[in-house]
C-alpha cells in the first residue's frame, strides 16, 4: 500500500500533461478545421463546438487541469495560497474543456452560452497562472529563482498583450505562452518537490 501510494506521489503529472499538450496543440491544426491556422487561431479553437477532432483537445485541456489540482495538493503542502491558485487554474482548464469555443466557420452552428461560459473559464485560466507565477517568488529559496518567477509571471501577462493587440498571431503568442508557462511549470514543482524531500530527510535525523 506504502509502495502504490508513493508511486501516486512521485509521479510527474505535469511533466507528462504538458507533454501531451504541446503535442496536440502543435499537431492537431494539421487534423482540425481546414480554415485553422496555427498562426492566427488558438488552441480553444481546436476545442470548437462542431469541430473535427475537437474532443482530443478538450480532453487534454481536462487531462492538464487535474494534473495541476494533483501537483497543487500532493506538493504544495505548507503553501496555502499557492495550492488555492495553482487548483483554480487546473480548474479553469477543466472547464475550458467542458465548455468549448464558438467554431471559427460562421456557417456552424454554436451554442452561445457555452461559449461565453468558455471565455471566462480561459479569462480565469489566464489570471491565476499570472498570479501562481508572481506568487511563487515568495516561497522560493534562491534568489535567482524568484526573478525567473517574476519573469515568466510578467511574460504571461505581456504574450496576454500582445493577444489583446496583435490577434492576427494569436496562435503564436498564446503556444508561446504555453510552451514558456509549463516548462516553467515543471521545473519549479519539481524544487518545490525537492525541498519537501530535504525537510523531510532532515526531521529524520
Amino acid at each position: 500500500m506504502n509502495r502504490i501510494k508513493k508511486a501516486l506521489t512521485d509521479f510527474k503529472y505535469i511533466l507528462y500533461a504538458s507533454l501531451l499538450l504541446f503535442i496536440v496543440m502543435l499537431a492537431l491544426p494539421f487534423f482540425s478545421a481546414e480554415s485553422y491556422s496555427i498562426i492566427k487561431n488558438t488552441t480553444s479553437q481546436l476545442g470548437a463546438q462542431n469541430t473535427v477532432n475537437a474532443w482530443i483537445m478538450n480532453v487534454t485541456f481536462i487531462i492538464v487541469g487535474v494534473s495541476c489540482i494533483a501537483e497543487a495538493w500532493l506538493h504544495l503542502k505548507q503553501f496555502w495560497f499557492q495550492k488555492i491558485v495553482l487548483s483554480i487554474f487546473g480548474l479553469g482548464l477543466i472547464f475550458t474543456g467542458l465548455f468549448s469555443h464558438a467554431p471559427i466557420t460562421d456557417t456552424v452552428f454554436f451554442n452561445p452560452i457555452e461559449d461565453q461560459l468558455h471565455s471566462v473559464f480561459a479569462s480565469a485560466v489566464g489570471f491565476s497562472f499570472i498570479i501562481y507565477a508572481i506568487s511563487s517568488a515568495f516561497i522560493e529559496n534562491k534568489k535567482t529563482n524568484r526573478i525567473l518567477d517574476l519573469s515568466v509571471g510578467l511574460s504571461a501577462a505581456a504574450l496576454s498583450l500582445l493577444m489583446l493587440f496583435y490577434p492576427d498571431y494569436l496562435g503564436i503568442w498564446q503556444r508561446t505562452m504555453f510552451i514558456i508557462s509549463f516548462i516553467w511549470l515543471i521545473f519549479m514543482l519539481e524544487r518545490i518537490k525537492n525541498l519537501d524531500k530535504n525537510v523531510l530527510h532532515h526531521n529524520q535525523k
